[in-house]
């Protein structure tokens, strides 16, 4: 394990990290404009499945590069932290289009994961420029499959997607939360705020926080849901074919 006091933090804000939120941005144009393309094609299955083996790739070499014995480290090794969790649900939301993949792909993609990158807490846990790379990467490809899947092929949330994405993330803190206090660890910061600024701050201390992100969660997945069941009500095709609920 490495000692915590040989830890270094990644320091956002200067023009490195200006340059990769604007790729990230544009990248997720790009992700919109193909997904239009491929609507109702045979290329949209075809290029969903590159897209989330791809994401399942990078997110299975980056937990086998943590789990090498020099590299072990009691907050990093085990693929727990909600992003890491995301990587895998929204590579089966790109291969398979399960409904339970795509709801959470949607609210947690949309809304936690971009999180990461306003607020960075990257830690060098291993080799730094190879920690650096996997975080922007990462996180970038999550961004990407959630606008190509709903901007792009036009899958769309409703109340019963909303649903399943809380179920599903009560279940993640339920199966998360009691590992940490096994090993110590903080995956999903559910013991203890990140070691970097960030939006949990104005939440208060722990367990405080916790209530209060939850309830920030479930109003802001409201207000994301509600546009979407708007024009559904109204009979408004938001896109350019009939749009496809995520959870019937």
């Amino acid at each position: 394990m490495n000692p915590p006091g040989s830890l270094e933090t990644w320091q956002p804000y200067g023009p490195s990290y200006w340059v990769l939120l604007a790729v990230t941005a544009v990248g997720a144009v790009v992700a919109v404009r193909i997904g239009r393309r491929h609507r109702g094609t045979p290329a949209a299955d075809r290029f969903s499945r590159f897209f989330g083996y791809t994401l399942w790739g990078v997110a299975v070499a980056w937990t086998l590069w943590n789990v090498i014995p020099s590299h072990l480290h009691a907050d990093s090794s085990i693929p727990l932290h909600l992003c890491d969790v995301l990587r895998f649900v929204a590579g089966t939301a790109l291969i398979t289009r399960a409904r339970w993949a795509l709801a959470a792909t949607y609210y947690w993609g949309l809304t936690l994961d971009p999180q990461a990158l306003l607020t960075p807490s990257l830690v060098y846990y291993t080799v730094p420029w190879v920690d650096f790379t996997a975080y922007w990467l990462q996180h970038a490809l999550v961004i990407w499959s959630v606008f190509y899947l709903i901007w792009g092929l036009g899958k769309r949330p409703d109340w019963r997607s909303y649903r399943a994405a809380i179920v599903l993330i009560i279940i993640w803190a339920a199966i998360t939360f009691p590992i940490n206090v096994l090993l110590g660890s903080d995956y999903g910061y559910l013991n203890r705020k990140p070691p970097m600024a960030s939006l949990l701050d104005a939440f208060g201390p722990w367990p405080r926080y916790l209530l209060v992100e939850f309830v920030v969660a479930l109003v802001l997945w409201a207000l994301v849901t509600l546009p979407w069941t708007l024009r559904r009500s109204r009979g408004i095709v938001p896109m350019l074919d009939e749009p496809e609920a995520i959870v019937d």
